[in-house]
């Protein structure tokens, strides 16, 4: 079973959002178990777990004691982990660094607020910094949902058709190819007759040739990533 810790001053963002869709499937199936980790509970004996920033500034930051104390509690509930730091300074997440993750590790994210978190915490318990796009965000934990979700349905088990992410986009390099459904006319523009002939080979190269194509118009950097 993979696990998930994720540790967060509002830890009922992430239980809201994993119990529901294909999340809760996975659970319920006992393919994944995720457990949000308020990091209050872990605070100084002032309750508190943020301060302000050395050298002045605006805003504060998460103090580093909480957050080692509740990631070392994370950390001795499994055996092996891979330590992740949600922030903008963070490797920018691919579709390999899922898949790589949901093949071989169990994940403890750290959902950062306000300006920071100490570097010293980052320097003794954070593996990798990830980050899922070049903007600012509130707080880690949409971003962590994005990650937990992205994983979770590379899990065999998770999603109801084995062969749903092995076709989506990213998954060969290119954008994935469009799609059609009932009714074969709408507003008057057609289903492709390839989709209706029944040749599964015919459908599966114009299905390539589409994601080609839809890849060269709208992330032609992929294109070039993958001949390079």
């Amino acid at each position: 079973m993979k696990h998930i810790y994720v540790i967060s001053v509002f830890p009922e963002l992430i239980k809201d959002f994993i119990d529901y869709g294909v999340l809760k499937k996975g659970q319920d199936k006992s393919l994944i178990n995720i457990e949000a980790i308020n990091l209050r509970d872990f605070s100084d004996k002032n309750g508190y777990v943020d301060d302000k920033p050395y050298g002045g500034g605006a805003g504060m930051v998460l103090q580093a004691q909480p957050l080692i104390a509740a990631t070392r509690y994370a950390k001795s509930k499994l055996k092996s982990y891979k330590c992740i730091y949600l922030s903008p300074k963070g490797i920018k997440v691919t579709q390999e660094m899922i898949v790589n993750t949901a093949d071989n590790d169990n994940l403890i994210i750290i959902a950062g607020r306000y300006e920071g978190v100490d570097q010293r915490f980052i320097d003794l318990e954070v593996d990798e910094e990830w980050s899922i796009g070049d903007y600012i965000l509130s707080g880690g934990e949409v971003a962590a949902c994005v990650i937990i979700d992205a994983v979770a349905r590379m899990i065999p088990g998770v999603l109801g058709h084995e062969e749903s992410n092995k076709e989506e986009s990213f998954s060969n390099g290119y954008l994935e190819y469009p799609h059609y459904t009932r009714p074969e006319k709408v507003e008057g523009i057609n289903v492709p007759e390839v989709l209706l002939s029944g040749n599964h080979e015919e459908i599966r190269i114009w299905r390539e040739k589409q994601s080609v194509s839809v890849t060269n118009t709208k992330r032609s950097d992929l294109i070039k990533k993958k001949l390079s």
